[in-house]
């Protein structure tokens, strides 16, 4: 595994993200398309391979860790303007939930 340091991992800006929609994305058989909502930061679009393991309409509302300052990635099907976190295993995959106490923007420290 490669190691990095403490200062390559503070570059990296985690924020809350209340995902405000979700929907299949035609002609992909893993994607999602997720617009979140950031608080002041703004809001995003982000495509996340979690289709087979979510239903689109039980995302929405959800708090999750969001990637926020992770270069864009233009797709056949749209831009991915940031990376939402889960992990997985063998049984699936799982978002990484923010406490709903949380407000979307709020910095992940």
């Amino acid at each position: 595994m490669d190691e990095i340091n403490i200062e390559d991992f503070l570059k990296i800006d985690f924020r809350v993200a209340k995902i405000i929609s979700a929907e299949n994305v035609e002609d992909a058989d893993k994607l999602l398309k997720l617009n979140l909502d950031l608080g002041e930061v703004g809001k995003k679009t982000v495509f996340a391979g979690i289709k087979k393991f979510y239903e689109p309409d039980n995302l929405v509302g959800k708090h999750v860790v969001c990637v926020n300052n992770l270069k864009h990635r233009e797709m056949k099907f749209g831009t991915s303007e940031g990376m939402i976190l889960a992990s997985s295993n063998e049984s699936g995959v799982f978002l990484i939930d923010a406490s709903n106490e949380s407000q979307p923007g709020d910095k992940i420290s």
